[in-house]
């Protein structure tokens, strides 16, 4: 529907559709603007008051004479406002009023004057908990798009970089933003990303980023390796820009999607660049070692305890000191769902009560389970050090692919021994090597197909690249 140039035709229409009786915080307030009666529509809580005050203050010089005839040359000649557009909808009007804006209407005017002075609630912008670094910047993402697009043009400069705004839910109607940088962008994963995120039919977007990458990509959802690398570092999303990536932004939520991404960049961390090279060459080696480690070291030291025959001499120590009471395979998978348990329960500890707690949790876990015989202290010293190295990258859901797969190899290495073993080993490399980007790309580029100099990029942290002027 389209307004019509009467403003109690508007009002009546608008005041019936947006139910202001019922709804305390949607505020309208009717006033004389130049000996003509307007009405402005806000939503309490998201304008700017003083912004107002000095708008009005500016409104009541205006006399009878000075208002044209047409709303286009009163929004460029008489509004003391930078950020105002028309608008002749109420569809847009209203998605317009329900994500901050405020509306006015004039009585003699046809079409809404939409005013962005908006004044979202937001939180401060602190270092991430999850993507902290030893040196480096500490902001972070907030739920605040306009915030977050703001940290990024804060380090990128350029007109190149673009921020395209889209929106998507029947209901939610989110406001989605797609980064990227002109010349270096995959032009066709940009267009598909475009197309797919136009076409979605969706009530509204309930978990942010984790529902849009569901819609935009719903094909192997057996495989639990992430196709989407997300970020709470401004400093890593503008990194990512620069090399090519897509950066996709949602509001409401602090983090950023960023794609397309590979296995080695998911790993990749900011700590990398913030040290000289052979600090980042040794911080990056590590990680990789770590995380190798963390997918194989149990399901290797069942096997081993399994074919006691072929530990060597030097590697005696590792045998199991006490006859276990609960078969090693339990043991192991016990303490996997003990550990998610334990870190679910600290998510919704109180702040406050979170260090005796753990305090506690391990004294009982550590001493008195091995002491009542539910388990040995060898499995409880190798899961303990996966629990920890697994903290040494972001990811979680890396993290969780990883113990997918780790559960998968500890159940067929007990069960079919060295064939178990071998084979788990085979599926988890064959679940990455078998892995797509949402480019179509492979997921261990440069490894396949080879690349000797890409890859070296990737395991050595090198001087960064500059350019002559």
């Amino acid at each position: 529907m389209d307004f019509s140039a009467s403003l109690t035709d508007n009002m009546n229409y608008l005041n019936n559709k947006l139910d202001v009786e019922g709804n305390f915080d949607l505020i309208y307030r009717t006033f004389d603007i130049g000996g003509r009666e307007a009405c402005l529509y806000t939503i309490e809580g998201f304008t700017k008051s003083d912004t107002w005050q000095k708008i009005m203050e500016d409104f009541s010089s205006l006399k009878k004479e000075d208002m044209p005839f047409d709303a286009h040359e009163f929004s460029k000649k008489l509004f003391p406002y930078s950020q105002v557009s028309l608008v002749k909808d109420e569809v847009t009007m209203i998605r317009s009023l329900l994500s901050g804006i405020s509306c006015l209407f004039i009585d003699g005017y046809d079409k809404c004057l939409i005013v962005d002075c908006r004044n979202y609630p937001a939180r401060g912008i602190t270092e991430p908990e999850k993507d902290k670094v030893l040196r480096g910047s500490r902001d972070g993402f907030v739920e605040t798009l306009t915030y977050n697009t703001a940290l990024i043009r804060r380090r990128i400069r350029d007109p190149k970089l673009t921020m395209e705004i889209m929106n998507t839910g029947e209901s939610s109607h989110t406001d989605i933003a797609i980064c990227y940088f002109k010349g270096r962008v995959d032009e066709k994963l940009l267009a598909m990303i475009k197309e797919r995120i136009y076409k979605l039919k969706v009530d509204a977007l309930t978990m942010n980023q984790e529902s849009l990458a569901e819609c935009i990509y719903p094909h192997k959802w057996f495989n639990p390796f992430p196709k989407f690398k997300y970020s709470e570092r401004p400093d890593t999303a503008a990194a990512s820009l620069l090399e090519g990536n897509i950066v996709i932004l949602v509001d409401n939520s602090p983090s950023a999607m960023i794609l397309p991404s590979s296995v080695f960049d998911i790993i990749e961390e900011a700590d990398d660049y913030y040290f000289p090279p052979v600090t980042g060459t040794y911080l990056r080696l590590s990680r990789f070692m770590i995380s190798i480690l963390t997918l194989y070291l149990t399901p290797l030291w069942l096997f081993l305890m399994q074919n006691t025959d072929l530990i060597p001499s030097w590697l005696e120590f590792i045998k199991i000191s006490e006859q276990p009471q609960v078969p090693l395979l339990f043991q192991l998978l016990i303490l996997e769902f003990a550990i998610d348990g334990l870190r679910l329960a600290a998510v919704n500890t109180p702040s406050m009560l979170t260090t005796p707690l753990s305090v506690i949790a391990g004294i009982v876990l550590g001493e008195y389970s091995v002491k009542s015989g539910w388990f040995n202290s060898e499995t409880m010293l190798y899961m303990s050090f996966v629990t920890i190295a697994n903290y040494s990258q972001s990811s979680f859901e890396l993290g969780y692919a990883f113990k997918f797969m780790r559960m998968i190899i500890l159940v067929t290495t007990a069960l079919f021994n060295a064939w178990g073993f071998f084979g788990g080993i085979l599926l988890s490399i064959c679940a990455v090597v078998f892995n797509k980007t949402i480019a179509g790309k492979s997921y261990i580029y440069p490894l396949l197909p080879f690349s000797f100099s890409e890859l070296k990029k990737r395991l050595f942290r090198g001087r960064l690249p500059h350019r002559e002027k």
